[in-house]
């Protein structure tokens, strides 16, 4: 526990944008009191061998069975994130992380995952690329986050020597409003190659790895795009029934000169934490620590996940 408290908020450390004040007062934290749904369908727990990635943003290869769902809910806390197209710097609550996916076939699922509302406590202000509609002195700001939508195609099983191959492709649809200084309104598209391997006694340990492309829009820019490199690499560790060790290095590499356009810098961050498995739910947290000058500085995410029985025969 004591590597995950390291990674967990600094609140003494002087940003290089921080330029205005250093109050870190986290206003929006007290709305959150409700995030966590209940949830329906509830069934006897037992041992799950597919895909169990939350508090992970590292896609694995498995498939969920066909005619199930998974439902997955949970709040993000960020210190010191980073806005350069709006100039906007401060403390990140993501409230209602949320995923949905619906099993279509023994290797095919498809995912639908966002934020319902992102609220910015706001540290310090400089200069926008683009009109705002915050006051002078407005020292926080709210809004919706962009979705997701992906198709995930596991190509190949895993042998004895060689790893489990899938494919990943999506696209992240303009539902933000860049005017709140926290969002791009944009469509970008993703394509991701996936694999995985498993080692030890009953598969105990899992490892898997994403790499593929972001075709991003510079928002700053008409008709210009950036094509990111993505990137990710996880593991989760199962110590017994009810606990196991996670952790990952997820990003995107800017393919341009220098820091790239604007709006379409490098980004990355290292997650470790715990997923605890109790009446039918994985439950989980991580610690957040960002690894690029456009990451935010560290955080906490804490969630749950429920997988249902698969209630319905999808279509041949």
């Amino acid at each position: 526990m004591a590597l995950i408290s390291q990674l967990v908020i600094d609140r003494h450390a002087i940003d290089d944008y921080n330029s205005v004040d250093s109050l870190m007062a986290h206003k929006t934290a007290k709305s959150i009191t409700k995030i966590l749904a209940l949830i329906l369908f509830a069934i006897s727990w037992g041992a799950v061998a597919h895909a169990q990635q939350r508090p992970l943003i590292t896609e694995d290869v498995d498939i969920i069975p066909p005619g199930s769902f998974r439902i997955g809910a949970g709040v993000d806390f960020v210190q010191r994130a980073r806005y350069p197209v709006s100039g906007l710097n401060g403390d990140l609550t993501r409230a209602g992380v949320i995923s949905f996916t619906i099993g279509l076939a023994p290797n095919v699922e498809v995912q639908v995952e966002g934020v319902a509302q992102n609220f910015l406590s706001i540290n310090s202000r400089g200069v926008s690329s683009i009109p705002l509609n915050l006051a002078a002195g407005t020292n926080s700001t709210h809004d919706t986050g962009d979705f997701f939508l992906w198709t995930k195609i596991k190509l190949r099983n895993e042998t004895a020597n060689l790893p489990s191959v899938g494919f990943r492709f999506g696209v992240q649809l303009p539902n933000s409003n860049q005017a709140t200084g926290i969002g791009l309104n944009q469509t970008n598209a993703y394509g991701q190659v996936l694999l995985g391997k498993k080692f030890g006694h009953n598969t105990r340990v899992n490892t898997f790895g994403n790499v593929g492309i972001g075709i991003i829009g510079v928002p700053t820019q008409n008709f210009a795009q950036n094509d990111v490199l993505t990137y990710g690499l996880g593991g989760i560790v199962r110590l017994d029934e009810m606990f196991s060790l996670v952790g990952e290095v997820n990003g995107r590499a800017n393919t341009r000169p220098g820091t790239g356009p604007l709006g379409t810098e490098s980004q990355g961050e290292a997650r470790l934490g715990m997923q605890v498995r109790a009446s039918g739910l994985r439950f989980d947290f991580a610690g957040i620590k960002g690894l690029t000058k456009f990451s935010p500085r560290s955080g906490v995410t804490v969630g749950v996940t429920y997988d249902t029985p698969s209630i319905f025969k999808p279509a041949k």
